[in-house]
């Protein structure tokens, strides 16, 4: 399990993050859902250990991870999928792969996660030898996923994944962040699109302003009138 506990992040002298806190049970999706500004990424870059805290704790298991480099964080099995794919675009697919393995010696077990991730995507596969910039943004949106799995991750952090989709491929995204998370993996989601991270999810939170303002089962909370007016427009 993954807990934030407490945590709080300035910017400067803004407070971004103001006493967050929230669970990602083991073999579960968690999503985080709030408006621009809320403090969504922030939240997901102080797991990363991409931001330092102010105050406050984050522990994966019985290990706390606050103040680890990057790094060591995800040599730990915290993978994270960054908003906007942050990908080697001259680079080819199969190379970006690699990068994930970068942290791991094992190559048996690399070369067994690189086919999870063609059975996963398996127009990866065909377009192994392409640059990363020849792709779609669906085909680079897989390829984030496919290369943060390349660590062998037991979290894996999503930001915006649907972002800049089309409505088919959104579709698609989400069915195969479903597939992961029934696979075993841990996922935490953030995604503008509420509809899609309420139906995949299994707790959420609401972020509002730096703060959690609500949380509970993803399915309570479609059907919450404030969640409804303010996120989902219905």
């Amino acid at each position: 399990m993954l807990r934030v506990k407490n945590i709080v992040v300035h910017y400067g002298g803004v407070e971004a993050l103001r006493g967050v806190s929230f669970e990602a049970e083991m073999g579960s999706i968690s999503t985080l859902i709030g408006a621009n500004g809320a403090g969504k990424s922030t939240c997901l870059r102080a797991i990363s250990g991409l931001v330092p805290l102010t105050s406050g704790e984050i522990w994966f298991e019985d290990k706390r991870i606050d103040g680890m480099a990057p790094e060591e964080i995800a040599k730990l099995g915290v993978a994270h999928v960054p908003e906007r794919r942050r990908l080697f675009p001259l680079m080819s697919v199969y190379d970006n792969l690699m990068t994930g393995a970068f942290l791991r010696k094992d190559q048996e077990g690399i070369q067994r996660d690189l086919e999870k991730v063609f059975q996963y995507f398996p127009i990866l596969r065909s377009r192994r030898k392409q640059q990363a910039s020849s792709l779609s943004g669906g085909e680079q949106q897989m390829l984030a996923f496919g290369r943060a799995l390349m660590l062998n991750p037991r979290v894996l952090i999503l930001d915006e994944p649907s972002l800049g989709l089309a409505p088919l491929l959104v579709k698609e995204m989400g069915d195969h962040i479903k597939q992961i998370a029934e696979d075993g993996y841990t996922v935490i989601l953030i995604e503008q699109n509420a509809h899609l991270a309420l139906s995949l999810a299994k707790k959420a939170y609401i972020l509002e302003v730096g703060r959690i303002a609500l949380e509970g089962n993803a399915k309570d909370l479609e059907v919450d009138k404030h969640v409804k007016r303010f996120y989902l427009a219905t």
